[in-house]
């Protein structure tokens, strides 16, 4: 008679050994994916990269946004006002308008700028 080797879930012997073998080989250190990523810490590096490209993004973004509040606010400030007078009764209007507005719009460009150091 001969002998019967066990099999596993329908397959056989061979696969289970083979099975078994492969999952020892990654145990011990092995790619896991079997190298479809390549090296993980070289994986590991360009995703890190790829962060840091993202966040430099934002960040000009961010100061970009920060700049054209800050252009959009002045105007608005600008076209908002009621002038009356002669030319220089306006004059002082307009300078007493961006007088007020001006510090908000100079913080708004310096902290963009800070956002881009």
């Amino acid at each position: 008679m001969s002998a019967v080797e066990p099999s596993c879930a329908g397959g056989s012997a061979t696969a289970a050994r083979s099975l078994s073998g492969s999952y020892n080989l990654r145990m011990e250190g092995e790619n896991p994916f079997g190298g479809l990523f390549g090296d993980p810490d070289d994986l590991q590096r360009r995703l890190s990269e790829f962060a840091e490209q993202m966040q430099g993004a934002q960040r000009v973004a961010w100061a970009d946004n920060a700049i054209k509040l800050a252009v959009d606010m002045t105007v608005a400030a600008i076209h908002s006002i009621n002038l009356t007078g002669g030319p220089d009764e306006q004059a002082t209007q307009v300078r007493d308008a961006i007088r007020m507005i001006f510090p908000e719009a100079v913080t708004l460009v310096r902290e963009a700028r800070e956002g881009l150091a």
